[in-house]
């Protein structure tokens, strides 16, 4: 008589063998979390080490481009030649890229020259002497007539020289009457020169250059 084979339902896991699985989950866990951080922290130093090469490049094409000279446009002379002054003394007429706005180029602008060819390469910022740039930078405050006492009269002048030739030219073109170009203030100190020119430059929003007489005489 043949054996039957009979088969037996898996035997579940002991709590010891659950706690283990929990143990082993944990711990997976816990290196996927550490993974990931290193991964984050190489991803940071793979983004810096690209602006480093980035940088590098730059200097580099910095370092292998040819310099170019600094130059001012004097005439056009048609619509694809200029005639231009270099720095050093010559003039030449000159092409211009195809990229420029050749309505930009008037004369007084200042431009760059390529070294080989001579051609308007880009438009270079007016220059600016370094004194006037830093005088240029003082802020007047917000100041207005009423906070100056004792005045009335010198601000009533001042206002009619400075301030009404600036906001209504009209009336002097209509009149034939040529404004005056400026003024002097004058007296001792402390009473309120610097303040009135503050005043002024504040109410009709103009630059404050500030100087004093020793830079005018050392110039």
């Amino acid at each position: 008589m043949a054996a039957a084979a009979v088969s037996t339902p898996p035997v579940a896991p002991a709590g010891d063998q659950i706690e283990k699985y929990r143990e082993e989950y944990r711990k997976k866990l816990t290196e996927h979390k550490e993974v990931e951080s290193r991964l984050k922290e190489m991803r940071e130093q793979l983004k810096e080490l690209n602006k480093q090469y980035e940088k590098s490049e730059n200097d580099l094409k910095a370092l292998q481009s040819v310099g170019q000279i600094v130059g001012e446009v004097l005439k056009q002379l048609t619509e694809e030649k200029f005639i231009v002054k270099a720095t050093n003394g010559p003039r030449y007429v000159v092409g211009c890229r195809r990229q420029l706005d050749k309505a930009k180029l008037k004369s007084g602008t200042r431009v760059a020259l390529d070294m080989t060819t001579l051609t308007i390469m880009r438009y270079l910022p007016r220059e600016v002497d370094p004194l006037v740039y830093n005088m240029s930078h003082e802020d007047p405050g917000n100041i207005s007539y009423s906070m100056i006492g004792g005045l009335a009269e010198q601000i009533r002048e001042l206002r009619e020289v400075i301030e009404l030739p600036l906001l209504n030219p009209e009336l002097f073109q209509r009149v034939g009457i040529t404004p005056p170009k400026g003024c002097l203030l004058y007296g001792p100190p402390g009473t309120g020169k610097t303040l009135l020119a503050r005043a002024v430059a504040s109410q009709i929003e103009a630059n404050f250059l500030k100087c004093f007489a020793s830079w005018q005489c050392g110039r």
